[in-house]
C-alpha cells in the first residue's frame, strides 16, 4: 500500500467519478483504475461499486476511506510543514479587495514590514473569488467581508466592522440629506463594487427585501475611478464610511435602517498553515486599527 494509492482512491471517493479524478491529478483514467484495483488485491475486500458513470463505496470502503482520508491529510501537512523549512523566503499571498487598500490596509503592511522580514504579495479580488483562491490554495490568506453566508467553513479572525454610506456629489439632488432609506434610492442611478464583492449582496438583497430594483449603472472597484463618475452629480454610490473623500467634493449620506459589514482574515481550514501566515495572523490580532 502507497501514499499515491491512497490519495487516488480518496480522489475517487470525494468526486465519485473516475473522470473527475484523473483530471484533478493529472493521471490517467487507467492509472486510477489500476491503483484502485491493486489495493482492493492486497486488502482482500471490495472497497467500491463501479456503476455506469459514477462510483459508491461499500461499507468497508466507507470504513477504509475515513482512515485513508486521515492518513493523506497528515502526509500532505507533514510534507508543508518540513518543505517550508527551506522555503523561508517564499512569499506570504494574500488577497485583499481593492477598496480596503484605501482605508488601513496600507499602515497595516507598513507596520508588518517593521516586525518581520515575511515578503508579502497582494492580490486585489473581491470577497467572492478571494474565498474561492483560499479555498483551493492559490492564496495563504485573504482580507475579506466576512458576512458571506458559508464563512464557517474557514478559519477566521474579525478586525473591523463598518457601515455602509450613500455617497454624492455636492450638486446632487441628494446631497443636502442627512438620511436616505434604500426605497429613496429605487429609482437613483447607483455604482456598486465589482461583481465578486460580498458588498453587492447586502445592498441588492435590501432593495429585492423590499420588491425594489436597483438601477445598478456600472460596477467598480477602484475609488478614484469612482469619484471621476459621480463628480458629475447624475448617480451615487454605496461606500464603506470610513473610506477617505473630498469633503469639498463629495458627501456622505447615512442609510436608514444601517448596513453593516464585518472586515477580517480568512484561511483555509483543517490544514496546515504555514509559519508566513500564522505571524501575520498574530501581527493582525494586535493590530490597532482604529489608530488609522
Amino acid at each position: 500500500m502507497t501514499i499515491t494509492q491512497l490519495e487516488y482512491f480518496c480522489a475517487l471517493c470525494r468526486l465519485r467519478s473516475v473522470t473527475r479524478a484523473a483530471e484533478e491529478l493529472c493521471v490517467s483514467q487507467p492509472t486510477i483504475s489500476i491503483a484502485i484495483r491493486n489495493l482492493e488485491k492486497e486488502l482482500h475486500v471490495r472497497l467500491l461499486h463501479h456503476g455506469r458513470n459514477t462510483v459508491s463505496l461499500t461499507e468497508e470502503g466507507e470504513q477504509f476511506y475515513r482512515k485513508a482520508s486521515e492518513i493523506v491529510r497528515r502526509t500532505q501537512d507533514l510534507k508543508s510543514e518540513f518543505s517550508e523549512l527551506g522555503e523561508s523566503a517564499l512569499p506570504l499571498r494574500l488577497g485583499i479587495p481593492p477598496l480596503i487598500s484605501t482605508v488601513f490596509f496600507p499602515m497595516m503592511l507598513e507596520e508588518f514590514h517593521k516586525k518581520s522580514d515575511i515578503p508579502v504579495h497582494l492580490y486585489e479580488y473581491g470577497s467572492e473569488r478571494a474565498r474561492n483562491l483560499v479555498n483551493s490554495g492559490e492564496l495563504d490568506l485573504a482580507m475579506v467581508n466576512m458576512d458571506f453566508y458559508n464563512i464557517d467553513q474557514f478559519e477566521s479572525q474579525m478586525l473591523m466592522t463598518d457601515r455602509f454610506v450613500y455617497c454624492v456629489a455636492k450638486n446632487h439632488p441628494m446631497a443636502s440629506r442627512s438620511s436616505v432609506t434604500i426605497e429613496d434610492l429605487a429609482d437613483e442611478k447607483i455604482i456598486l463594487f465589482n461583481t465578486d464583492s460580498v458588498q453587492n449582496e447586502q445592498v441588492l438583497s435590501r432593495f429585492h427585501s423590499r420588491n425594489l430594483n436597483a438601477n445598478v449603472i456600472m460596477h467598480i472597484s477602484q475609488l478614484k475611478t469612482i469619484e471621476n463618475v459621480i463628480e458629475s452629480g447624475q448617480c451615487g454610490v454605496f461606500l464603506f464610511s470610513s473610506i477617505d473623500l473630498d469633503p469639498e467634493k463629495f458627501v456622505k449620506i447615512e442609510l436608514t435602517p444601517m448596513i453593516a459589514s464585518r472586515f477580517g482574515l480568512i484561511w483555509k481550514k483543517g490544514t496546515y498553515i504555514s509559519r508566513r501566515a500564522e505571524k501575520f495572523i498574530r501581527f493582525a490580532r494586535s493590530f490597532d486599527i482604529m489608530k488609522y
